[in-house]
């Protein structure tokens, strides 16, 4: 779960909390840290979006939340009352929640050490309740790693990690809910800690190294785990009688499309057709298919940085060996080595190189195929490797990249967004789309394309104020000055409207002061409307001159807002969303609009099998996780608009971050060791099995 990266005010002054945690005390539980009666001041609370107030509780009096949605994050500070508590003794903070609202609400709780920035020197958990339901938040309280001399180990470049909180030295907490899009209000009381920890023993010996040969966890075992090189060869083999048992469902044609169902228009390239209520996506021997699908299907990607921390891994082979290839460079665009190159190892690469030999390259793509379809998945998704796309075994996306010039005035976390006025992005796009000839563009096993990833959208006036916050020379800003002009004639008419106070046309250009949000509105709507309207067009044209019949799966929406989601829904075949969330059975999308849509991304991830880091949306363990898989998928092929639903990602992340941003993430249906996770792969087949059957009868 992301995290707001706030800074700590001191705030416990004059707050009049009732604390009955003795510092130092035995652990026992259930010592209260908060309780709102009558000596809490809630005007003192300092609050982020969030209108605070006191209600009537079961026992005494509650803290009432009614956050709005104009931030990120929006939530409230409890500072501890001395400075910082010693929570060494205890398990978990906890507090107790009710959805008071005609909403669902996910409140989260962040407990803080000095430094906490969301990420780290934090944890967080949270909890998701239905209009009118109550539930306990716990935030487990983990221990820290220690050197041979009992000295901190300092631990960077990574999202989540094995041991980084501090919890004899607790500065206070957050309580706040993630990226709302409207306004939420519910309760929070008792907050809480409780457990009793026995004292840390820790793993024999120093804690460096903590990788192992393979890339894993030194210290700690759990079901799977590779040990020796002889497990390989052994899992090798178990996996070769698993496959065979189950070849992939019976009533599959090649393609994945249902050869036991209904027959409809044979094209020999996928579309998209409603059939009896639903959106499907139709196979090239006209047969119902729904996309079920993994991304990153590569040959391995399990490269992690050395820079700064050799010491950290057991084994690295000379540069000059057999090994030789499996190190690289890679650049970083966030966290600890954000804008530098740094050298990388490979661990899933010379894993799969050691478990298949010199042609681990073809076996592992071969496997993947006959994974993929014993699993009950027919697609690879986005991000994976053309090597084992183009062999034409099993359906897939193609992902299309392009440049041009950048919208200077915009922000976004992987970036600003493109020009579109610029002569540089059309061009850009008719390059790229035309190095799909020969490859993608007549390929009947190309379902369609992706094009662009969860780009700087920001909220519906976003395009309008990134271009003019762009300097003069910007295409954008003097587009939107052209529509200025012709709809007020003349820049006094525009003052008037705007409250600016601009000497002329040219002096608006000049400036990149940023007009009043409410006064401007309408004009800022206007522009990021046609923004918006000129990027999915200047795709579609380019991607129909190459591809007539290819279909355009759209930009893969992570944060959209109305204005591009329509925009999309008039140009796009079918619509993309990155949906991390436990379901998406309830979807609506934010316009009115009866098309197709897909899931570019989703995962479950757990801490149970030696990783660090859940990804975006944790469960429990294992078992929760594919619990977890199966809800998700139902609830999708439940809905009327979806024809599809891919999974990020087909190999867990490096358990100590990669490169570009960090992520470590336990999200793969393969460990770093190329071993199958049992639990996942289960309940894929049992809802890829039965996909068909289910989604045509299922209400």
């Amino acid at each position: 779960m992301p995290c707001p990266p706030l800074p700590w005010q001191s705030l416990a002054a004059g707050l009049g909390v009732c604390l009955a945690l003795a510092l130092g005390a035995e652990g026992r539980a259930d010592e209260v840290l908060f309780g709102f009666d009558e000596s809490f001041d809630f005007a003192k609370v300092e609050a982020r979006d969030v209108k605070v107030s006191e209600v009537k509780a079961d026992q005494g009096s509650a803290l009432q939340m009614a956050t709005g949605h104009a931030q990120e994050w929006p939530g409230i500070t409890l500072p501890a009352p001395q400075g910082h508590w010693d929570l060494s003794k205890y398990e978990y903070v906890a507090l107790d929640v009710s959805n008071v609202g005609d909403n669902e609400v996910d409140v989260c709780c962040r407990v803080d050490n000095p430094g906490a920035d969301g990420i780290q020197h934090c944890v967080t958990d949270h909890i998701v309740l239905k209009p009118k339901a109550k539930g306990v938040l716990r935030v487990d309280l983990p221990v820290g790693p220690v050197g041979p001399q009992g000295e901190p180990v300092k631990l960077f470049g990574m999202r989540g990690y094995p041991q980084t909180f501090d919890a004899a030295n607790v500065i206070g907490l957050l309580v706040f809910v993630p990226r709302p899009r409207e306004d939420r209000i519910f309760e929070i009381d008792n907050i809480r800690v409780g457990g009793a920890r026995t004292p840390e023993q820790g793993p024999a010996g120093p804690f460096l190294p903590f990788i192992d040969e393979f890339g894993q966890f030194t210290h700690r075992d759990w079901p799977g785990k590779t040990h020796s090189l002889s497990d390989l060869a052994s899992r090798r083999a178990e996996e070769a009688k698993d496959l065979e048992q189950h070849p992939g469902p019976p009533d599959w044609d090649q393609y994945g499309g249902w050869a036991g169902g209904p027959q409809l228009k044979a094209t020999g390239r996928f579309r998209v057709e409603k059939y009896e209520g639903k959106w499907w996506l139709v196979d090239p021997e006209g047969r119902l298919f729904f996309s079920q699908g993994i991304d990153c299907v590569n040959l391995w990607e399990g490269a992690t940085p050395l820079d700064e921390r050799e010491s950290w891994f057991k084994w690295l082979p000379p540069r000059d060996s057999e090994y030789e290839g499996f190190y690289s460079t890679g650049r970083a665009l966030h966290g600890h080595y954000a804008g530098k190159t740094v050298n990388c190892f490979d661990f899933g690469g010379a894993n799969a190189f050691r478990k298949y030999g010199p042609e681990w390259q073809t076996a592992c793509g071969e496997m993947a195929h006959r994974r993929l379809r014993s699993w009950g998945l027919n697609t690879i998704g986005n991000w994976s490797d053309w090597r084992i796309t183009s062999q034409h075994k099993t359906p897939y996306v193609a992902t299309v990249y392009f440049g041009g010039k950048l919208l200077e005035g915009s922000q976004g976390y992987w970036g600003k967004f493109r020009d579109v006025f610029d002569p540089s992005f059309a061009e850009s796009v008719r390059s790229a789309m035309a190095q799909q000839k020969g490859t993608t563009a007549n390929d009947p096993w190309c379902i369609g394309y992706f094009v662009d990833n969860e780009i700087a959208w920001g909220d519906e006036l976003s395009l309008g104020l990134g271009a003019l916050a762009s300097p003069a020379e910007q295409s954008a800003k003097r587009v939107f000055a052209v529509d200025l002009k012709a709809k007020y004639g003349t820049i006094d008419q525009l003052n008037a409207q705007w409250g600016a106070q601009h000497a002329s046309w040219e002096a608006l250009l000049q400036s990149q002061e940023l007009p009043d949000r409410q006064k401007a509105h309408d004009d800022l709507i206007a522009f990021s409307k046609k923004t918006a309207e000129r990027y999915f067009e200047t795709i579609r044209k380019a991607l129909r001159a190459v591809s007539p019949e290819g279909l355009y799966l759209g930009c893969r929406f992570a944060w959209a807002n109305p204005v591009a989601v329509a925009a999309a829904a008039r140009t796009c075949d079918v619509v993309s969303y990155n949906l991390y969330r436990r379901s998406v059975a309830d979807f609506r999308l934010p316009v009115e609009a009866d098309v197709p849509l897909i899931i570019g991304e989703f995962h479950f991830g757990a801490l149970d099998r030696g990783m660090f880091h859940t990804g975006l949306v944790p469960v429990a363990d294992q078992a929760a996780r594919a619990a977890a898989y199966k809800g998700y998928v139902q609830g999708c092929l439940r809905h009327p608009q979806f024809v599809g639903c891919h999974w990020f990602k087909y190999i867990d992340e490096p358990t100590t971050g990669r490169p570009l941003d960090e992520e470590n993430y336990q999200i793969g249906f393969l460990d770093i060791v190329d071993t199958p996770y049992p639990e996942t792969i289960a309940a894929c087949r049992e809802v890829g099995y039965g996909m068909y059957e289910y989604r045509l009868t299922a209400k």
